[in-house]
């Protein structure tokens, strides 16, 4: 996710398609009610309709479509809830002891954006979510689906996953598997010795302040296109080497922000060397199971087998909020210290003499530590974010968490990220202990 393709214009590739004629099928699915699973009592409610569904293929049932066809409009849903099953992907199996979420009624929730005065049920009907989840603490207090989906679908990360690997990057400190993070790449990935990336510290890519130059404006010729085209295509490639190629350096490391998803890519090569573990066993094994989630996740892989670390992690909402509550607990999970709350802390909160991840600088919004947004304000608030509108916002002294996942149209829009915000500062208000 890039921030600065957030707060103006940027080209997108060009796969707007024409208008997709609404069939005699699509007018009793456009005026379809929500269905409560349990009519009565707090639970998931589902919608089969949203915003724009005809663009979206609601009468051809939202199809996932193929490889080649994953940015068409008609296809969005589909893929971002089957992305797993396109691409070649390593499971990660759910807990052997799932842990479950209390529930409370949903709250009534208003916000403001602009000049008007909406509900969250006008918030579902201006964007096009697929999935939206509020939980404090253990409890659910509102999940909402809509475009057919539901509670059972794994849903794409995008750059979310980011921050994942970025949490994992400190339990492999703490098992001394990496022994600083000051050390340089090539330390643990050989293949980058000799190179800018290999002569980086792990926490300047963890910053994303590398000074390696790298170009993210999802225009289709950029350098996370040319990345994504090298790992996507199922063939047998180094890595490494196809990390290498970005080898360009255009400042002193640690001293400017800038956002290059090839940055976290190489922090899953450094885990995959240090814990001579892939990245999706690891994350099972230290977080996954002990979180007690419900369902089978997965992650995208390239045609060797490494985890597409930057990138598409696919979970059910409310695993992705498990994630989230373990974040709002700085680590914990049920009294016990999964990721040191010390990483965690440095994670989210900006080092004094790095006033170039500071929120408001590094961004005009958002601040930037290890792999995870931070927002601006005298409290310790942070994201998770991927194109498209996939969110978590988390604020750890209140517990609460948002999760939210969608389909907007372009990879990037200006503003995309303006009302979410809007309805988490009203959540934050009007939930918050």
């Amino acid at each position: 996710m890039n921030w600065g393709a957030l707060c103006r214009p940027r080209g997108c590739r060009g796969f707007l398609l024409p208008a997709i004629l609404v069939s005699a099928l699509w007018a009793p699915l456009a005026c379809a009610e929500d269905v409560r699973s349990a009519p009565g009592e707090p639970g998931p409610v589902f919608s089969d309709s949203g915003p724009d569904a005809e663009i979206y293929g609601a009468a051809e049932g939202y199809p996932v479509g193929t490889r080649g066809t994953t940015t068409q409009l008609d296809k969005l849903v589909g893929v971002y809830s089957h992305f797993g099953e396109i691409y070649p992907s390593r499971a990660i199996a759910r807990a052997t002891t799932p842990w479950q979420f209390k529930r409370a009624p949903e709250p009534s929730i208003a916000y403001s954006f602009g000049t008007e005065r909406l509900s969250i049920a006008d918030y579902l009907k201006r964007n096009p979510v697929t999935g939206l989840l509020i939980a404090r603490d253990d409890t659910i207090l509102y999940e909402h689906y809509q475009y057919s989906r539901t509670d059972h679908d794994r849903f794409l990360s995008q750059s979310m996953a980011k921050t994942l690997v970025g949490m994992l990057v400190g339990i492999a400190v703490s098992e001394g598997r990496i022994k600083s993070i000051d050390d340089l790449v090539s330390t643990y990935v050989s293949g980058l010795a000799g190179t800018e990336y290999g002569n980086t510290s792990i926490r300047a890519l963890l910053n994303m302040s590398s000074g390696v130059e790298f170009s993210e404006n999802y225009d289709g010729n950029d350098d996370i296109a040319r990345l994504g085209r090298a790992l996507f295509v199922g063939e047998t490639k180094d890595p490494a080497a196809v990390v290498a190629q970005f080898n360009t350096r255009t400042a002193p490391p640690g001293t400017k922000w800038h956002y290059a998803s090839v940055e976290t890519e190489i922090l899953g090569l450094v885990l995959r060397a240090a814990t001579a573990t892939p990245v999706a066993d690891y994350l099972h094994d230290r977080i996954w199971d002990a979180i007690g989630t419900e369902a089978d996740a997965s992650w995208a892989i390239d045609g060797s087998g490494q985890e597409i670390a930057f990138c598409c992690f696919n979970a059910t909402l409310r695993d992705y909020a498990r994630l989230a509550r373990l974040l709002a607990h700085d680590g914990a999970w049920e009294g016990r210290q999964l990721i040191p709350r010390q990483w965690l802390l440095d994670a989210t909160t900006v080092r004094p003499g790095d006033g170039h991840l500071a929120p408001q600088v590094a961004t005009p919004y958002f601040g930037y530590g290890y792999q995870v947004w931070l927002l601006p304000g005298e409290q310790r608030r942070f994201a998770l974010l991927g194109i498209r509108g996939q969110v978590i916002l988390v604020d750890p002294a209140s517990k609460l968490v948002m999760v939210h996942t969608a389909v907007r149209k372009k990879p990037s829009e200006p503003g995309g990220l303006r009302e979410p915000l809007a309805l988490w500062t009203a959540v934050l208000q009007q939930l918050g202990k």
